[in-house]
């Protein structure tokens, strides 16, 4: 008798565009009108692809967090940024940044000068993870790991190959350290992979690339912007390829963002950049940001005259 198929997707969601920071459009599946949150993440953003033009560039200026932690994940495209703390980076193709806000920090994130000066494709994802309450007020830490730094595990007949940002596939284990159990993961395949997903975990798969792919035993049919829900009951959970149009080639690359972590299981209180478990601490984050205590990031003055003027002059190009 053949096995039972076990339903293993209980919801797709359709990201929504939404304007962000300087101006950047973002296709956000988390939080959405049919998903609020997923404990322990709390949203998930895809920015791009987008091709500026020289001078077009936008990113988020100066702007505070405390409580949670942001990953930022980039795939094309250049982003520098800046904090409260005197940290600075530069993160390029291939680079994971995962910052822990703890206490409280105000950083910037804006296209480097490179791309904002010659213009060029971006396309990454930013991710907000949850803090347990007794890490909400620990110090800011930043991890960023270039791609020499992430490992890569490949599947047995070479048609599955998936980035490991955080936690493990199969003998492959991440080098970023986290606070809670998580799971991230970069799954590209022109084939078949079942993938083991620690049961108790919440679970997602964010479909970001044109090629439609099959999730779950069910065989669930993600296309792109699509963001499946997944609950594994014990089981492995199966990607495969599915069949697209004919492009001449042959079946096209499926590419799937996976996120799943163990839920912390506590309150939570949000308001814009903070993360708290009760609204008195949201209050007390407010006050602390306007009483100056998260301090100030040193140089934002002149990188915001630099990016107003190669704004005027994207503005005022063409015009003589």
């Amino acid at each position: 008798m053949a096995s039972k198929i076990i339903k293993q997707v209980t919801r797709v969601v359709t990201a929504q565009r939404k304007r962000e920071g300087g101006g950047f459009m973002v296709r956000r599946p988390l939080p959405s009108g049919s998903l609020d949150y997923a404990d322990p993440f709390l949203m998930l953003d895809h920015l791009g692809p987008v091709d500026y033009a020289p001078g077009e560039a936008v990113g988020a200026p100066d702007h505070p967090h405390r409580g949670f932690e942001t990953v930022t994940y980039i795939l094309d495209g250049e982003f520098e940024h800046h904090d409260s703390h005197g940290n600075h980076g530069l993160l390029k193709p291939g680079w994971v940044q995962w910052m822990t806000a703890g206490s409280g920090v105000i950083h910037s994130e804006m296209p480097s000068d490179k791309l904002l000066k010659n213009g060029g494709l971006f396309h990454g994802f930013q991710i907000w993870v949850n803090l347990p309450a007794k890490d909400k007020m620990i110090q800011p830490r930043y991890q960023d790991v270039p791609p020499e730094g992430i490992p890569w595990f490949t599947s047995a007949d070479k048609k599955t190959n998936i980035k490991v940002v955080a936690g493990q596939v199969e003998d492959v284990t991440a080098n970023i350290d986290t606070h809670t159990p998580i799971y991230f993961l970069d799954l590209r395949t022109t084939g078949k992979y079942e993938l083991n997903i620690p049961e108790g975990m919440s679970a997602m798969a964010y479909n970001y690339h044109p090629s439609a792919i099959l999730v779950g035993q069910e065989k669930t049919k993600l296309v792109e912007s699509q963001m499946a829900v997944i609950k594994t009951q014990g089981q492995t959970v199966v990607f495969e390829a599915a069949e697209d149009a004919e492009d001449g080639e042959g079946k096209k690359e499926a590419r799937v963002l996976i996120l799943a972590g163990t839920p912390i299981g506590e309150e939570v209180a949000r308001y814009g950049p903070f993360v708290m478990n009760t609204d008195e601490e949201l209050y007390q984050a407010f006050a602390d940001m306007e009483n100056g205590r998260f301090g100030t990031i040193p140089g934002s003055s002149e990188r915001m005259r630099k990016t107003h003027e190669a704004n005027e002059i994207r503005r005022n190009a063409g015009k003589e």
